[in-house]
């Protein structure tokens, strides 16, 4: 390169960075106005290079191209965007893994860039799952794999990884669709037969009625199949607005301070017992008694029944509310109750008569067979009755607490010197006069009746004292005697008990000794245990039989005691 080509590139380097020339007062104050209209409105924002508004209030270090870069370009904020060649490409949001397998025609003859071994075109030779054949692919052209199903790389975003719609195909639901308005139309045909068989027996109003209501019925035809809030039965539909109070009511947990009273959910703001259990008021004059006492009484159990009836027909195909129409709900549990009654009745009486057993079924009730109920009743330490109800007292076929002649007790409740009478005033004669604290003091208790006084009179003549006397000499002897008969006779008894026993023991200690000789003849480790056995303290005659049993070593006659 010569030197005068050198001074020409070095010329028009300095003209490409050539500064900008410097404004005149002038033009920097109109440049100044124009900037201010910008940002008060007044002027059109300026425009960068791709036709887009620039924010007046942006900065000028950032707006405009250094002067060492292009002096000539306008202000941009290009450079300030994502940049289209860096930015990372993603998935669009219609593609998705093929489903399925595609069904390609298998090749009949070896093509050039194949697997050698199996004939595929989508793999080598080193990468083959198959079993490495004798003569491949290749060579042999028969047996050529079919190609394997190569699915699409796809590059989702943060967003696209995680939405749960990814390759969902919207045909699912039109056959969804499809299936649910099939069944509509079979329930529709059903209805329509029904209300043909009920118009030919008569049952149902005619046809002319039935066309005069049928414009009110099209005004309120999908009246019935809104939920109400709190009245749907889906638990995965559920919207129901529960647990809400007037700021004027007062809070539950208000209502008993105490910390033992009814416990208070406060996730639930439920509280199911009576707050006002313990102070010992009546749960019906109290305001509030508790959820459960609301739950459960009035007619709540009764619409609760009735509203469960609504659902179970609504499953069945019958089109009923409990708010839209009440008294057709009503109606036609009424009648299903009937039925159901006249159903079981019929049913008992089938069986009843197939098989029998009326006489068990006409059979006096299990309390008056057995005596015992099934009743809880829960009593005190002292007997009192603290829950439930006390067990009545069995009444006899008389007459009872039957009080005569001013009498306050009964006759019998009164007892002495084996004679009954009446406890209030102690008199023994039945069916008397009562006269009260003044025949207790007088001793009326001792009369008894006439004839009775004489018989004991006659009996009991008067004795002296030698009679006396010689009655106790003679009753003095009979005891002496009768104490020597009984030793004697307690003598022998208890040697010829002693006798018996001793024979028993004798008995005893044969078997034991010939079981000691059993086991000593068996093996060692065969023996049993006695650790069951019982251990006590021998008794006299058990002693005395081991010691006539006893087999002394030492003894010269031994030998012979077993011949």
């Amino acid at each position: 390169m010569s030197k005068e080509d050198e001074k020409q590139l070095s010329q028009e380097g300095i003209v490409d960075l050539e500064e900008p020339k410097k404004m005149t007062r002038e033009d920097w104050r109109k440049k100044k106005e124009l900037e201010e209209q910008r940002k008060l409105g007044n002027a059109p924002a300026e425009v960068d290079e791709e036709g887009k508004d620039i924010n007046p209030h942006i900065p000028q270090y950032i707006a405009s191209v250094p002067w060492y870069i292009d002096p000539s370009k306008r202000p941009t904020l290009k450079h300030q965007r994502p940049q289209s060649e860096k930015q990372r490409e993603f998935s669009a949001i219609g593609e998705w893994y093929k489903r399925g397998v595609q069904d390609k025609s298998v090749a009949t003859k070896y093509r050039k860039g194949a697997c050698e071994n199996c004939g595929a075109m989508t793999h080598k030779k080193k990468d083959c799952l198959e079993r490495p054949r004798k003569v491949g692919a290749k060579f042999s052209g028969a047996g050529i794999a079919p190609d394997e199903h190569q699915q699409i790389q796809l590059s989702m975003d943060y967003d696209g990884k995680r939405d749960r719609w990814n390759g969902y195909d919207p045909d699912e639901h039109m056959r969804i669709v499809e299936e649910y308005s099939k069944v509509d139309l079979a329930k529709r045909t059903l209805k329509a037969q029904k209300l043909q068989e009920e118009l030919a027996t008569g049952k149902l109003m005619d046809q002319t009625e039935r066309e005069h209501n049928s414009e009110d019925e099209d005004e309120d035809k999908y009246a019935d199949d809104i939920d109400m809030p709190g009245q749907n039965f889906d638990s995965k539909r559920r919207i129901t607005v529960r647990n809400l109070r007037i700021r004027e009511d007062i809070a539950k947990y208000l209502r008993n301070l105490d910390p033992n009273s009814a416990y208070y959910d406060p996730k639930t703001r439920a509280m199911r017992e009576n707050p006002y259990s313990n102070t010992g008021k009546n749960p019906e004059e109290v305001g509030y008694a508790g959820d459960n006492f609301a739950r459960y009484t009035g007619d709540t159990i009764s619409m609760a029944q009735t509203q469960l009836f609504a659902w179970e027909a609504y499953e069945r195909g019958s089109d009923v509310h409990l708010q839209a129409d009440p008294t057709k709900l009503e109606l036609l549990h009424q009648s299903f109750k009937v039925k159901k009654e006249d159903f079981k009745e019929k049913q008992k009486e089938s069986i009843l008569e197939k098989y029998g057993g009326q006489e068990h079924l006409d059979a006096p009730p299990r309390e008056l067979l057995l005596a015992q109920t099934e009743d809880y009743v829960e009593y005190s330490r002292h007997g009192a009755v603290i829950k439930g109800q006390e067990k009545a007292v069995a009444r006899s076929k008389y007459e009872e607490d039957v009080l005569i002649n001013n009498h306050t007790c009964i006759w019998g409740s009164y007892w002495k010197d084996g004679s009954w009478g009446y406890k209030c005033c102690h008199l023994l004669v039945k069916q008397s006069y009562c006269t009260g604290e003044a025949g207790k003091k007088t001793g009326n208790s001792t009369c008894v009746p006439f004839e009775e006084g004489l018989d004991d009179a006659e009996e009991e003549a008067p004795k002296t004292l030698l009679e006396m006397h010689q009655e106790k000499m003679k009753e003095k002897k009979k005891s002496k005697k009768h104490k020597k008969k009984d030793a004697d006779s307690s003598d022998e008894e208890d040697e010829v008990k002693k006798k018996e026993k001793l024979k028993r023991a004798l008995t005893a200690e044969d078997q034991r000794l010939k079981q000691v000789a059993e086991m000593m003849q068996m093996d060692e480790r065969k023996r049993p245990y006695n650790s069951l056995k019982e251990v006590r303290e021998p008794t006299e005659e058990e002693m005395e039989a081991f010691r006539m049993k006893r087999s002394r070593p030492d003894d010269p006659m031994a030998s012979f005691l077993n011949q």
